[in-house]
């Protein structure tokens, strides 16, 4: 199992509750698109399936590790090797070059830079932008810069990938090509959870998971 919460909450201080005893397993390879408003705790349920946020309450496995148990030296290791992220920001470094933006996602695995370097530009082949490497990101379209930052996901070659509303700066035409090439590079054999507002988008995906006011209120799989 991919990912596996059981009766998560997730309390930040004041008593807002952002998730209210969420329960939802991911199998390996399935790939999951996340509705719902804002506020209804999409975003907090992805930063807690990659480990940038400890639930309050409840159990959280993570490609097979409990991450109630681990320290967050363990949490690290498994974000530097295991997940991969792609946000609707693209948080690239505006001084440095494609590639290097790319090298950059991989500094905790411990590679050498020459290494991280090559497994780069292998990633950016991947995501059609092997013309593009030595541009600086401002050179780029919203549509590359996005690719840019789902290459530095894919890198490491994660298990898990978390993209939350990752077309939200896009225009339609970017937008479908990412979501394209997001199915296509987990086709692979990752497992993909997306959040998106669009329910275009989210009817492009086998299973489609709706939450409300911190609760998943619908769990359908076309």
């Amino acid at each position: 199992m991919a990912l596996a919460l059981n009766q998560v909450v997730k309390e930040y201080p004041g008593g807002v509750a952002a998730l209210r005893g969420v329960s939802l397993e991911v199998p390996d390879g399935d790939q999951v698109a996340v509705v719902g408003p804002s506020g209804s705790g999409k975003t907090t349920m992805l930063t807690i399936m990659g480990t940038l946020e400890r639930s309050t309450a409840g159990s959280v496995q993570v490609a097979g590790h409990d991450i109630g148990s681990a320290s967050d030296r363990d949490l690290a290791g498994l974000r530097a090797h295991e997940i991969g992220f792609v946000f609707q920001g693209f948080h690239l470094q505006e001084s440095m070059s494609v590639v290097d933006n790319v090298a950059l996602g991989m500094l905790y695995t411990g590679q050498p830079l020459r290494q991280r370097r090559e497994v780069a530009r292998i990633a950016l082949e991947r995501v059609g932008l092997s013309h593009r490497m030595d541009f600086k990101p401002k050179q780029l379209s919203g549509g590359e810069r996005q690719r840019v930052a789902i290459a530095r996901a894919i890198a490491k070659r994660p298990v898990i990938m978390l993209a939350d509303e990752p077309t939200g700066n896009l225009d339609s035409k970017s937008g479908g090509e990412v979501i394209d090439l997001l199915h296509r590079l987990a086709s692979d054999g990752a497992t993909l959870v997306l959040i998106t507002h669009d329910e275009a988008i989210a009817g492009g995906f086998g299973r489609r998971v709706q939450m409300r006011d911190g609760e998943i209120v619908g769990d359908d799989r076309t």
